[in-house]
């Protein structure tokens, strides 16, 4: 497994640690967007101030660019960071595609495989000529021409995060990799026989894909005071990152065995008790979909990502300052490396 970091905002002293991370052999880099600042400026940035490090975004919304912005936005981070960057996309929802964006939120899984299969024209120098349900390029009926991009071609790998099944499906069949999110090991199957699915159907194996799935660090005795502090950052999550009827976050973790603790949740949050919502998310959301505990315990849960597929942690290293980040992005990185070790060894035994 490779190990990345996550990054929510940039200043300067993220800028120290992404390089700092770098030195260490972190394998990527991921700028999040939501409704602060967006994902690929400071990716720009950091291609300027780093080497080796892939840069990814986690994730740009679609309906907020078109295909063709994405791909000249892509083709230029790719000529930037001589090759480092992937593109990582994502439908949102609809109370930030509507509510910040003034785009309407339908057909996301068509707009999904439109927009990929649009930016995989632009960066191969294809006339952009595409008849599809959601863009239509060029627009029929008027003055425009198919165009052919004057970037160079260049591959430009793009990731999909997604959470239901249909879009899992989508994932496997078009992608490059996946962004996960809300993943619990035990309950890999939930996410991964959709990728799977969609990956055979198009005669692709699952394997060519990179499954990348997000989570916190923290290297501690108090496992029982990090994982309730953990769980309870779900709260917004169920009660506030969707609608009283449409709450993607919630749909997975409902799926996982889950659906009685989100709803509570949620209907706590809704009725203006935060506080109420906060305790009442179990503590095993917190541990599971987190890396919390001793050394020991984090390995063992390690072997359980490494055994369900997942190639790549997309991390958030606890800690108050860029030197504690750092140190326990250190001694993950040895984990990794020793759980790593085991399986070359037995496989060779």
């Amino acid at each position: 497994m490779r190990v990345g970091v996550g990054l929510t905002t940039v200043g300067s002293r993220s800028v120290d640690f992404v390089r700092e991370a770098e030195k260490l052999g972190v394998d990527s880099v991921w700028c999040a967007e939501f409704w602060a600042g967006d994902a690929l400026t400071p990716l720009a940035y950091l291609a300027g101030r780093t080497s080796t490090i892939r840069l990814g975004t986690a994730i740009v919304q679609l309906g907020s660019r078109t295909p063709a912005m994405l791909a000249m936005s892509a083709l230029s981070m790719q000529a930037l960071s001589e090759g480092r960057f992937v593109l990582g996309i994502g439908t949102s929802g609809p109370q930030v595609m509507e509510g910040w964006h003034g785009v309407r939120f339908d057909r996301p899984i068509r707009r999904t495989r439109e927009t990929v299969e649009i930016i995989r024209l632009v960066s191969a120098r294809e006339r952009l000529e595409y008849d599809g349900e959601v863009y239509r390029l060029p627009l029929p009926g008027g003055e425009g021409r198919a165009i052919r991009s004057l970037m160079p071609a260049a591959p430009i790998p793009v990731y999909v995060a997604s959470l239901g099944p249909a879009n899992l499906r989508l994932t496997g069949e078009l992608a490059d990799g996946w962004i996960g999110n809300s993943f619990i090991p035990e309950t890999a199957h939930v996410f991964l026989d959709p990728i799977r699915e969609g990956a055979e159907a198009a005669g692709r194996d699952v394997s060519e894909l990179d499954l990348t799935v997000s989570v916190g660090v923290e290297l501690t005795d108090d496992v029982e005071e990090a994982g309730r502090r953990h769980a309870e950052g779900y709260a917004f999550t169920f009660g506030a990152m969707g609608s009283a009827t449409d709450n993607f976050y919630n749909d997975a973790f409902a799926r996982q065995g889950y659906g009685d603790d989100v709803r509570a949740v949620q209907r706590l949050w809704l009725d203006g008790d935060r506080e109420a919502a906060r305790k009442r998310v179990p503590i095993e959301i917190g541990l599971r979909t987190n890396l919390i505990g001793t050394d020991d315990m984090i390995r063992d849960r390690l072997r359980l990502y490494r055994d369900a597929g997942i190639t790549m942690l997309r991390t958030a290293p606890g800690g108050d300052d860029v030197d504690t980040r750092l140190s326990t992005l250190a001694r993950l990185l040895e984990l990794v490396r020793d759980v790593d070790a085991e399986a070359r060894a037995g496989r060779a035994g």
